[in-house]
């Protein structure tokens, strides 16, 4: 099978190579990848950001969708030709994530190999079902961006109708948080850089917009627009520059939900947190059951994913580029091999 393997970090250090496809054991299914998608994570990972210790070489990507090939010994729950997805932590189940469940995420490290390849053995148990009026790139985008945004706003936020959710910028996550906030009945507001951008946010369903490169301090337009007393949630994707903002953005006793660390300035105000009561918490992704429930949700709202761009196995390094960029809006993917 054609792979893509992390040879040295940076970008240059990317190569198509050629590896033995695995039979699947007991317990297991082998997935013919269709698609994947890319993640800030995945640019991280291959220019050495993420973990500078990495034993490399490694294959890439967290996120992809294809079919079952076949399956081993005493799998019953799943046929050869099942669209399916592996998650994103092989081993986080149920409950809260642990050390242990962390180090079994895919896509960074060679013990846990992305998916940037034809084929993939996988446990029966850590893989599940893509919602049927998805395609396999649509499908590729919600392992990760999706489903913490999912985590962000329904697990972690307990989102409910006639709430306010403010969302950061047009990446993956904040546009899935734009889509879920509007399917339980929410009030969006969205920052986002120019105005193509504002009127593309409004088709997808944000209420309001706010253009931060004409309002710095877009903090001040978000209590305006909120008549004072700030938004119920906010998807923070930004890091230490926006957090400040995001803090002064949000309700007495909202909840601030901590995704990204796109920005690397300081400015952290640990006395406004707890002079207002709010709930800063971390997301790290979600687990099987979040899943699962999350999948019902968008085949119940027939909800698509947003595509940015979709590139072609050996573009990998062009869609890294994209990523890196900050120019896309919603996900970026890359086709793996030919499909119906």
């Amino acid at each position: 099978m054609k792979a893509i393997e992390i040879q040295k970090f940076g970008l240059d250090g990317l190569a198509i190579v050629d590896r033995p496809v695995s039979e699947p054991g007991p317990g297991e299914v082998l997935i013919k990848f269709h698609a994947a998608s890319v993640n800030r994570r995945d640019l991280m990972v291959a220019e050495g950001t993420y973990n500078p210790r990495m034993k490399l070489p490694a294959i890439p990507l967290s996120d992809g969708a294809g079919e079952i090939d076949a399956v081993g010994s005493g799998v019953h729950q799943w046929s050869v030709g099942d669209r399916v997805m592996p998650i994103f932590a092989q081993r986080w189940f149920d409950g809260d994530p642990s050390a242990e469940i962390r180090r079994t995420s895919l896509g960074a490290g060679p013990f846990w190999d992305g998916v940037m390849r034809e084929f993939g053995v996988f446990s029966a148990d850590s893989i599940v079902r893509i919602p049927d009026h998805l395609s396999y790139e649509e499908a590729a985008t919600l392992p990760c961006a999706a489903l913490t945004a999912w985590n962000a706003l329904v697990e972690s936020g307990k989102l409910k109708a006639g709430d306010t959710v403010l969302t950061l910028g047009t990446g993956g996550v904040s546009l899935f948080a734009v889509q879920f906030a509007k399917m339980f009945g929410a009030r969006v507001i969205a920052t986002t850089s120019s105005d193509a951008k504002a009127v593309r946010l409004k088709d997808l369903g944000a209420d309001e917009t706010i253009n931060y490169m004409q309002f710095e301090a877009w903090e001040e337009k978000v209590l305006e627009l909120t008549n004072g007393p700030g938004v119920d949630h906010v998807v923070e994707v930004g890091g230490a520059d926006t957090l400040p903002r995001s803090i002064r953005s949000v309700r007495l006793g909202g909840h601030i939900a901590l995704i990204g660390a796109l920005s690397g300035g300081t400015g952290f105000d640990a006395v406004s947190v707890f002079m207002k009561s709010i709930r800063l918490q971390g997301i790290y992704v979600g687990s099987k059951r979040m899943f699962l429930e999350m999948n019902r949700a968008i085949s119940a709202n027939q909800m698509a994913p947003v595509l940015d761009k979709v590139y072609e196995f050996e573009e990998i390094a062009a869609a890294l580029v994209r990523m890196r960029s900050g120019e896309h809006f919603g996900k970026i993917a890359v086709r793996i091999g030919s499909h119906r």
